[in-house]
């Protein structure tokens, strides 16, 4: 168990992440889409990881990976790098960068119960050649794997912010920590967690940055560094994609435009009207228009935000997003869940 102590510095500074990390999601990814549980919360995922670590340049890539990253558990932290956010490139670059004595430090203690290898050596003492390798195999991964599905990626990253960010204007802090996952607890003023790793941790006066993710594994993940936020990534459940509005039942019941409407609402996790008008193509009053009829069904509800108005789907839009993909109906918040993510930890 780690027991997070967070001052009011840090509770005055939790946010989300802008968005999500492409380095880090695929070295999670990688390491966890072999494991059943979470298998289940990204079927597609695994599916075409399946398929292609089996053949070509990304069963040798797979196979790097394998040997130079642990199995199971924590990873060493500065593969899944605070900095480099904005673009794969960028996230390998931060890894490169990594002070050799701090690559030494976090893969000998990942390595504990590891035979030690030639590569792994070599990978410990970070090798230039052997960082090379290990950049252009977590390259072609995300490419074979990751970025056929990537705006899906984003697309249900930014509904469970949406998700969250909701549970925290009503309930507060202790809702948002009671809704993220079961293995984390708020007991004021502690924040337990249920990770790879045991203690007590200060917080760090720079907040608490918090990652929803279907691919962090059974447990969720901790990353503190001096001076930065800490940095919280917890598993979280994909929702269902939503049926197509042009092609299916959805189009014939509420008409080809409002069903276009309500799919971009769930695909984006909330938009204002001038973006949404934008996203499907209509004016601005014909988007508010939509959005008021979707409204008026329940289907969709609106807040104002300073000037502008962010429209989301509700639990009945979603459901009957489901419905019609003959998905099981979801429920929002809390994200995790509603989404029927298992509360016993391995």
């Amino acid at each position: 168990m780690l027991r997070l102590h967070l001052g009011s510095a840090d509770l005055c500074r939790v946010r989300f992440g802008a968005r999500l990390h492409p380095v880090g999601t695929a070295l999670l990814a990688g390491q966890w889409l072999r494991d059943p549980t979470v298998a289940m919360m990204a079927p597609a995922l695994a599916e075409r990881a399946a398929a292609v670590e089996s053949t070509g340049t990304a069963q040798a890539a797979t196979a790097i990976l394998r040997h130079l990253l642990p199995a199971r558990g924590r990873l060493p932290d500065f593969v899944t790098p605070f900095d480099g956010v904005e673009s794969l490139t960028a996230g390998l670059e931060a890894i490169q960068a990594t002070p050799a004595r701090r690559v030494r430090d976090e893969v000998v203690a990942a390595y504990g119960d590891v035979a030690a290898t030639p590569l792994r050596r070599r990978f410990a003492a970070a090798d230039p050649e052997v960082l090379d390798l290990f950049g252009g195999a977590v390259r072609t991964w995300f490419d074979a794997v990751l970025a056929p599905h990537w705006s899906e990626l984003v697309s249900a990253y930014r509904q469970q912010v949406t998700c969250a960010s909701r549970q925290l204007a009503q309930h507060g802090l202790a809702g948002l920590f009671a809704g993220l996952h079961p293995a984390i607890r708020w007991r004021e003023p502690v924040l337990e967690i249920q990770t790879w790793w045991d203690g007590d941790l200060p917080g760090t006066g720079h907040g608490l940055l918090l990652l929803p993710s279907p691919l962090a594994g059974p447990r969720p993940r901790v990353l503190a560094e001096p001076g930065r936020p800490i940095l919280l990534v917890y598993p979280s459940a994909m929702p269902a994609r939503p049926a197509t509005a042009d092609r299916d039942a959805l189009g014939r019941l509420l008409g080809v435009t409002r069903a276009l409407v309500l799919c971009r609402l769930a695909a984006e996790g909330g938009l204002t009207t001038t973006v949404l008008s934008r996203a499907v193509g209509i004016s601005l009053s014909s988007a508010s228009e939509h959005a008021s009829a979707l409204r008026a069904t329940g289907l969709v509800v609106s807040e104002r935000e300073g000037g502008a108005v962010r429209h989301h789907l509700t639990t009945l839009g979603a459901n009957l997003l489901r419905g019609l993909s003959d998905d099981p109906p979801v429920t929002c918040p809390p994200p995790c869940r509603s989404a029927g993510w298992p509360s016993g930890l391995p």
